[in-house]
């Protein structure tokens, strides 16, 4: 099992970046899929971004492609979004996510969430 808790989350002007934290637990991190996702009131959560177990893989939303760079540190336990040129769209509560099957679509461990919000 592993606990993830987000950190970076704030108010930022459109054009601007943030960086997204998502600390996890236990000794086993290295072997799970991390994504980001993100969810506004009233709407799906939605994907925003993944990586591989080593980080040699990444997919992201076309939403958010040339835009979000996802990236991780097994060492440290930390998986990273990184969110530049940010968009008043981008608006929504951010969670990281864990999973420890490649294939599986869905994910077993997620964060409390970490609001953004992007300012016109």
């Amino acid at each position: 099992q592993v606990q993830l808790v987000e950190s970076g989350g704030g108010l930022v002007q459109a054009g601007g970046s943030l960086r997204l934290s998502c600390a996890a637990s236990g000794r086993t991190f290295s072997r799970y899929v991390m994504g980001w996702f993100r969810q506004t009131p009233g709407k799906e959560r939605e994907f925003v971004a993944g990586i591989s177990w080593s980080g040699a893989s990444t997919w992201y939303a076309d939403s958010v492609k040339g835009r979000f760079t996802i990236s991780r540190d097994n060492a440290a336990n930390t998986v990273y979004l990184r969110m530049n040129s940010l968009k008043p769209e981008d608006t929504a509560v951010y969670y990281c996510a864990a999973k420890n099957d490649y294939v599986k679509s869905s994910y077993d461990y997620w964060g409390q969430g970490t609001q953004v919000t992007v300012s016109s």
